[in-house]
């Protein structure tokens, strides 16, 4: 079971039986809005609602890569673009439809939407 704190840290719970560990898998330092798994459940997106997205390996257990901060453009949510893992897919309040790559964090596309978004 994988949960966040406010304060923006990361925290995975095992549970077995009866039995519990926690674990601290990283602090990003701001609060997280939404955690995304990718299809094959090998990624996590980390998602704040400042506009930024990191990306978390269980399987690798390092630290959380920032891959992208769209913190000026009103961002909304994202989410892994499939098939595969390779890209992420994020939306503006104002409707705009941006595609990353989530290698590098590099902008590819973008398509405006014209209209007002909102999340429910």
């Amino acid at each position: 079971l994988y949960f966040s704190a406010q304060e923006g840290i990361l925290i995975f719970y095992h549970i077995k039986d009866l039995q519990y560990e926690i674990k601290i898998c990283a602090d990003i330092s701001q609060p997280i809005s939404s955690l995304i798994f990718s299809p094959d459940y090998t990624s996590l997106l980390l998602v704040t609602d400042q506009g930024t997205v990191y990306s978390y390996r269980p399987a690798h257990s390092g630290e959380a890569v920032k891959l992208l901060d769209t913190s000026s453009s009103c961002f909304l949510a994202a989410d892994f673009l499939t098939p595969g893992n390779n890209y992420c897919v994020s939306v503006t309040i104002s409707g705009e439809v941006q595609v990353w790559s989530l290698e590098d964090g590099t902008f590819l596309s973008k398509l405006n939407l014209g209209i007002e978004v909102h999340v429910t």
